[in-house]
């Protein structure tokens, strides 16, 4: 039964691929193409769009109150008059300090002296612990600058560089950078460094991928240059994606503020603070991030203090709150990934052709790739979204195309069809592959009783006999399954009741738009069965003279077959039947098991209660064998106390184990013969085809030989070889 559902369902695969191929073809195509296009580079602007709208769907936040932002506004460039001199920076630098900030991060170049104030501001920079300034990187074209030479020998310094994507807008933070022989932290690292050592959290190599950095439970992904959208990118030192907070929920005071102690304490004690410029106006150092575009709104930069916030609040967040870290698909995942949704798109357009309804399912599969890119980037994974979602559409274009001229071309072969049957006498219809009626000529029409409008569109179910009707689609789906013709004997019984004997020959036929086609043609072949009916009868009486030879055939044969006392197989049947079954075995891969047993207290019994209580017993015996067993097994008597039982078919091998540990149970029960309790037991030996051999003699061999260790370990056991 197994093995005729595999061969239907082969052959159900196999229409498909010949009447539905095109979904596949077309689908495969799609993804084949979208996927070349995504490793070109040509997709990943529209990728990295896809990714910022992502971020800036994500749920508000709470305010980030583990930093201040000390600002240098418009205000205070008019105020000062744009004369920050190190005496300014060394009063606000002691005025925080005073309230016990965890670090402060100085996002302003202090590598000469601006006087007035120099010697106070390197007081300052000696005196105040946590002060943490920044340096910038040497690159091409890029003169770096130098840190304070101060907080250099105290190694407080962090680079303040970004990193840029193609289309300008920074997505990546860029916590190392390694320089010849040396490791040079970003200031958002630094910072976040500080505060997490104060709280006994250290920055260590990743327990499962030593080239990743962990602290605490947090892994932090090191960003590759071909990692989610991006193709080729630079990805020197240590980067990370980045996930930003809208500037807004970052507690902000300005320098003037600092400076006139017109502020709430508070917003210092035990924080991460960051100085720097946030005068848009007046100081370029403005960036785009993901949350820069909003929908109808101006560009909305944010400055180089807010996005070191974002990127040591990141590190923090990932570390205390274990807020996700953007991960990425492997490419085979992500190539996947994108051809599912092209199948997607080909098999809505297959199953409602309707353009309203291929419509509504392609927006609707849309919404939920997009809703299921969206969930999976809450819980920190990048999906991509534009790939798969032109995939959907592509396929879906595509496929509406094919269907189009594939409509065209089942019109013409319709009327060539129609053109070509009018001209045969016989009846002739033709079906779809929905077995529907679609062409019929006047003489099926005549033949079945009733005219061709009643018939168009309709199938064997609607108009005859529900067993004929049954019996046709067998044969129809054999035809459309295999795409071999058939040729058939059937009986026919038309409208008006009349039953004919007919031949019908089906054939399959596919045009060059793929459309199926099914055509049967019908022949009478009533006068023909009639004369052979005759013929029949006529040889039923030569058939019942030879009926009482044949049943004494059967008789010897099953004597010569047969163990005449157990009714089991004998030794001869069993080995015609054992070596069917392992060529039956070989050709279709299968596993056969061989029990080989012997009793185990079974000569006692015939030398103390006779050989006539001792056949009795081997009858029981080889009952309770058979109750253990398939239909499918069999079970013979090689003689005396020897039985074998061949297991066809089994599973995997220890399936002959578990049959013989069955068998050994049952054999164990006491046996009630003739008011005697006799207890017996039976050592079993087994060997699989083909891991224990693949010739009948070396199974056998092994098989006994298993038997006879079982028995000199104690007997009542069983034993494999």
């Amino acid at each position: 039964m197994t093995n005729f559902k595999l061969f239907q369902l082969r052959l159900k695969f196999k229409q498909w691929l010949k009447q539905d191929h095109h979904v596949l073809t077309t689908s495969t195509s799609v993804a084949i193409c979208i996927i070349i296009l995504r490793f070109t580079g040509i997709l990943q602007l529209w990728e990295l769009s896809a990714f910022d709208q992502l971020m800036r769907l994500l749920p508000q936040e709470k305010i980030e109150n583990r930093i201040l932002i000390v600002e240098i506004n418009e205000q205070d460039f008019k105020k000062y008059q744009a004369d920050f001199s190190d005496q300014i920076i060394a009063d606000l630098l002691t005025k925080i300090n005073a309230h016990s900030p965890s670090v402060i991060g100085l996002d302003l170049f202090r590598n000469t002296p601006q006087e007035p104030g120099s010697e106070q501001l390197n007081q300052a920079f000696m005196t105040i612990p946590n002060i943490i300034g920044i340096e910038k990187l040497e690159g091409k074209g890029i003169e770096g600058v130098e840190p304070n030479p101060i907080l250099a020998t105290k190694k407080q310094i962090g680079f303040n560089d970004f990193l840029t994507d193609e289309d300008g807008v920074v997505r990546r933070n860029f916590i190392l950078n390694y320089d010849e022989d040396q490791v040079l932290p970003s200031l958002g690292l630094k910072l976040a460094l500080i505060y997490l050592q104060q709280r006994e959290i250290e920055l260590n190599p990743a327990v499962n991928n030593p080239n990743y950095f962990q602290m605490k439970e947090t892994v932090f992904p090191r960003f590759q240059s071909d990692d989610g959208a991006y193709i080729r990118v630079n990805d020197g030192g240590y980067q990370i994606l980045g996930t930003f907070r809208n500037p807004q929920l970052f507690e902000r005071v300005s320098m003037d503020q600092i400076l006139t102690g017109d502020f709430d304490p508070a917003l210092i004690k035990n924080r991460i603070v960051l100085i720097g410029y946030n005068a848009k106006n007046i100081i370029r150092d403005v960036f785009t991030f993901p949350y820069s575009y909003q929908f109808n709104q101006d560009v909305n930069r944010i400055s180089g203090v807010e996005l070191h916030a974002n990127f040591t609040s990141q590190i923090v967040s990932s570390v205390l709150d274990q807020r996700p870290l953007i991960k990425v698909l492997p490419e085979l995942i992500e190539c996947l990934w994108i051809y599912v949704w092209s199948v997607i798109g080909a098999v809505i357009i297959c199953q409602w052709r309707s353009p309203i309804k291929t419509s509504f399912s392609i927006i609707i599969a849309g919404i939920i790739l997009i809703g299921n890119s969206y969930f999976a980037f809450l819980g920190g994974w990048w999906f991509p979204v534009v790939s798969p979602l032109l995939g959907l559409i592509g396929s879906g274009v595509i496929l509406t195309s094919y269907l189009a001229h594939q409509k065209q071309e089942l019109q013409r072969s319709k009327d060539f069809f129609q053109s070509v049957i009018n001209n045969i006498p016989d009846p002739v219809f033709v079906k779809n592959k929905n077995y529907e009626w679609v062409i019929l000529n006047q003489a099926f029409c005549d033949f079945i009783g009733t005219p061709v409008e009643n018939l168009l569109g309709k199938k064997d179910q609607d108009i005859l006999k529900q067993e004929e009707a049954d019996l046709f689609y067998q044969q129809e789906q054999l035809v459309l399954q295999t795409a071999q013709p058939q040729e058939q004997e059937e009986t026919f019984t038309n409208l008006h009741g009349n039953v004919y004997f007919t031949e019908t020959k089906r054939s399959f036929h596919q045009d060059s738009a793929g459309n199926i086609f099914l055509i049967g043609v019908i022949r009478d072949i009533t006068e023909r069965k009639l004369i052979e009916q005759e013929l029949r009868r006529t040889t039923v009486e030569l058939s019942r003279s030879n009926l009482d030879l044949k049943q004494s055939e059967q008789k010897l044969r099953y004597l010569a077959h047969h163990d005449p006392l157990t009714g089991v197989a004998n030794r001869q049947l069993f080995n015609e039947t054992f070596k069917e079954l392992l060529t039956y075995g070989e050709q279709n891969n299968e596993l056969v098991g061989l029990l080989y047993l012997d009793l185990d207290g079974f000569k006692p019994v015939n030398d103390n209660l006779g050989h006539d209580l001792g056949d009795l017993l081997l009858k029981a015996v080889a009952k309770r064998i058979k109750n253990c067993l398939r239909s499918s097994d069999v079970v013979a008597r090689l003689g005396g106390d020897e039985f074998t039982v061949i297991l066809p078919g089994i599973k995997q091998p220890t399936d002959g184990a578990i049959v013989a540990q069955k068998i050994g149970s049952t054999i164990a029960q006491t046996f009630m013969i003739n008011g005697h309790s006799i207890n017996v037991t039976a050592s079993i030996g087994i060997s699989v085809y083909p891991i224990d051999g693949d010739k009948p003699e070396i199974l056998i061999k092994k098989a006994d030989t298993a038997m006879y260790s079982a028995k000199k370990q104690g007997k009542n056991r069983h034993q494999s070889s």
